[in-house]
């Protein structure tokens, strides 16, 4: 039976969920390199299953096809990052909070900077019910962001209209997410600890910004 949080995407045979949760873990460590290594469409489920270490029956027990894999992936993405920021506490409403959940979230992406890249690569094959979900879940990460920012204006920390809130945590997000694609490029002039650095300077410059003009 499929675990509630997986909709009707992947199923899967067995019962036990610490099982389903330890063999779906292994599937993903084992795709994001083997992903890496050949691309979604080259490698086949053999390989995958190779790769997790185990066989490919054994695959077949908590996987349907290759797409369900890649959308095994890119959920778990989503999980990380709600529960990073999720554990940052945001009830004051301050700057600061605002600076610790952005370095939180990129410092993530840095640590799963294989898993973005594949995720951002590959998801067009993903069936259209599981894309659909996968864009539900970056508009909720959009929506982290946005309630940070928001909790900073009710306090004063910012003034900012809806728009202007709207338009800053998705720029929060794409700016971490250039960070997976451009890291080729950023780390010969960036540690990521600069990144962060310079990328909040310039979210929080832009949102002063919009206040100047007000």
């Amino acid at each position: 039976m499929p675990k509630k949080e997986d909709h009707f995407f992947v199923q899967t045979s067995v019962k036990d969920e610490s099982l389903i949760e330890l063999r779906r873990q292994q599937i993903i460590k084992g795709a994001v390199k083997l992903f890496k290594e050949k691309g979604f469409h080259r490698a086949t489920t053999r390989e995958l299953a190779k790769a997790a270490g185990f066989s490919i029956g054994t695959l077949y027990e908590y996987i349907r096809t290759k797409e369900d894999v890649l959308y095994l992936v890119c959920d778990s993405i989503y999980k990380e990052v709600t529960n990073q920021l999720s554990s940052i506490s945001t009830s004051a409403g301050t700057i600061d909070e605002l600076k610790e959940a952005i370095s939180q979230y990129f410092l993530l992406i840095d640590r799963m900077i294989d898993e973005f890249t594949i995720m951002y690569q590959e998801t067009k094959s993903l069936p259209k019910e599981a894309m659909k979900y996968v864009l539900k879940k970056e508009i909720e990460m959009v929506a982290l962001f946005e309630k940070i920012i928001k909790k900073c204006v009710e306090t004063g920390e910012l003034t900012l209209s809806d728009k202007e809130i709207y338009l800053a945590a998705n720029h929060v997000v794409i700016q971490g997410q250039s960070w997976a694609f451009r890291k080729w490029v950023f780390q010969k002039h960036y540690s990521i600890h600069d990144y962060i650095h310079l990328q909040t300077k310039m979210v929080l410059s832009g949102m002063t910004h919009f206040q100047l003009e007000k």
